[in-house]
Order: structure tokens, then sequence, then C-alpha cells
């Protein structure tokens, strides 16, 4: 067997195999983060949520997803129809893209490749095509003004993303996952993890993760008083389908990267306690709850408001943060506290 696995079809077959196991994974997260997600904001508004179909209304979204499936797709008139159908298998595919570098535990990863961080920002950046794409092709100015006002918030907090990610790559001394993960480990558990030298960030990044993927409260280019669905509101049946999976799908990957970055990834919180790939899943679904949270009790802004928290008051924080940690690192402050790279890291 592990002949034939070094053969080209042998390794082909192994791509295959990984690549359809991580797409499953992703996949079947989705049918439970959907519930997940409705559950939060029912129990927030006390009221039952998805409670019919199967047990506990598990298979809600099932229902929902097939719902979308076999309903008549609608074009509008004077669309380009190429361009329509592309967009939304385009945000589909580049979600699943990413989780090609996420490692759920030591050795987990389809490719474990040194730029790893670089990856990611490259292929979640051009997660901003598919929005645009679709609403123009839909050949409507509600569409369109949506894609516009989405494309602005992305590219906007993008920035900040990328900003305090660099303080990592600085602590870290390397883009890896793997090896960000692994300057976390030591005899005091979670409090070895990035959390507590990056504080301050993190809050930062969870709100710009917020505004990155247009989740509530910066769900603005699909507010219902102003734009209907924004660049989705000519979509229906399954395109409208994928575009929902994609941003959902976006989410899960934005919970996966803060508990990599900040929380230890798959190390555990608790000394002595082994650590495992079910931590990683347990703090990924731990951040999307808090993400559901904020959705069921946090006000919508403005968008000049949200504009202006990610150019005058997010960009400066990250950018200052980043001199603030070279200083740090390079001095070694706290033996080497932000510089895990000089102990092992």
């Amino acid at each position: 067997m592990a002949e034939f696995l070094a053969t080209p079809l042998g390794t082909l077959l192994l791509i295959l195999l990984q690549g359809l196991m991580i797409i499953a994974f992703v996949m079947i997260s989705l049918l439970f983060l959907v519930y997940g997600d409705r559950k939060v904001w029912a129990a927030v508004q006390m009221r039952r949520g998805p409670n019919v179909v199967g047990a506990f209304g598990l298979l809600q979204s099932v229902a929902d997803a097939l719902k979308y499936v076999v309903k008549e797709i609608v074009v509008p008139a004077g669309a380009d129809k190429f361009v329509f159908f592309l967009a939304p298998m385009l945000s589909l595919v580049l979600a699943i893209l990413a989780w090609a570098v996420i490692p759920f535990n030591e050795g987990w990863v389809m490719a474990d490749i040194n730029v790893a961080i670089l990856f990611v920002m490259a292929v979640s950046s051009l997660e901003v095509y598919g929005v645009i794409m679709g609403g123009w092709a839909s050949n409507s100015k509600y569409p369109f003004l949506g894609s516009l006002r989405s494309a602005a918030q992305m590219i906007s907090y993008e920035v900040s993303l990328g900003l305090i990610i660099i303080g990592i790559i600085i602590s870290t001394g390397s883009m890896s996952f793997g090896d960000i993960v692994d300057a976390q480990k030591g005899s005091y558990g979670l409090l070895n993890w990035y959390w507590l030298p990056h504080l301050p960030m993190v809050v930062l990044f969870f709100v710009s993760a917020l505004a990155e993927t247009n989740r509530p409260p910066f769900d603005l280019p699909e507010a219902e008083s102003e734009l209907v669905a924004g660049f989705m509101v000519e979509y229906s049946s399954t395109p409208y389908l994928l575009f929902m999976a994609g941003e959902y799908i976006a989410i899960f990957l934005m919970c996966a990267l803060i508990s990599l970055l900040f929380f230890g990834g798959w190390l555990s919180p608790i000394p002595g306690l082994p650590d495992s790939v079910l931590w990683m899943v347990a703090k990924m679904w731990v951040f999307f709850f808090m993400f559901a949270m904020v959705k069921a009790i946090v006000p919508r802004y403005r968008y000049d408001q949200l504009m202006r928290i990610g150019w005058k008051v997010f960009l400066p924080l990250s950018l200052a943060w980043v001199v603030l940690v070279s200083f740090l690192a390079k001095f070694g402050v706290l033996g080497g506290f932000w510089a895990r790279w000089t102990v092992g890291g």
C-alpha cells in the first residue's frame, strides 16, 4: 500500500481523498452551523426556533437545502447569464479552498506549506470578486449598490486583519499555522497562548472578522430596510444557496483562524490534558457561538460608522501594534513574551 501511495496515481488519489474529507467536514458542519445560528437567535428572542423536522429540528437545515435545490431558478431579463451563475460558484469554491491549509491537529492538514497565512489571505481576498460579479451581472441597481458596499467593506477590513496577523508572524517568525500553534505550547496551558500577549488585537480581529464576512452588526450590504438583500437580491434557488453556503463557510474559517492564531489551535487549555483535534473543533464552535450572539443582541451600524471605524480606528491601532510588537520582540521584553522564535517557537 505504501508503495502504491508513492506513485503519481497513488498521490493523486490521496490528495482527492483528503480534499473530499475536508469538503465533507465543512459541508456537514455547515448544516449544524445554520441550525445552531437559528437556535441561538431563538433563545435570545425567547422562542423555540427549528424544532419540527427531525429530532429537535436537527434536519431543518437539510429540508431548507432541499427546498432551495428544487425551486425554479429565476434569471433577471438582461442579466449576463454566464457571470450570473459563475459568481455564486466562485464564492463557494474560494471559501472551501482556503481550508486546504488549515490544520486540525499535529500533521492533520492537507497542504502543510510554510506560507499558509499568505495563502489564506490571498484566497479570502479573492472572494470579493464573487460579490462584485453577482451584483454587476444581475443588471439591477440595487444588487449593484449592494455589491459596491460589500466590496468596499471587505477590502477595508482585510487591511486590519492583515496587520493584526503580521503581529502574530513577528512573534512567531513563521507564516506556518503549525509553527504558530507550536509557539503557543507551554506548561501554563491557556496562559501560554497568544491571546494574552496580543490581547488588544483579539478584540479587533473578532470585530474585523464580523465586518469581513458581512455579519451583523455589519451586514450593511444586505440591510433589509435599505437594499433588501444586497448583491443577492436577484438570486433564488440553488445560486442563492451557494452564496449563503460560501458566507457561512467563510465565517467558520474565521473561527478557525481565531483559534489557531490566538487560542492555541488543538492545544489543551489545561496542563496535563492531552492535545486533540476535539479542542480545535470545540474552540471553533465557541467562536461561532459568539458570532451568533453578536447577531442576536447588537444593533446594526450605519455605513459611514462602519467605514470610519475601519479606517480611522482599526487601521491606526493595528499598525501601531505592529510597530510595538516589533520593538517588544526585538528587545526580548519579559523574557521573549512577544518573541517566541527566541525560545523555539
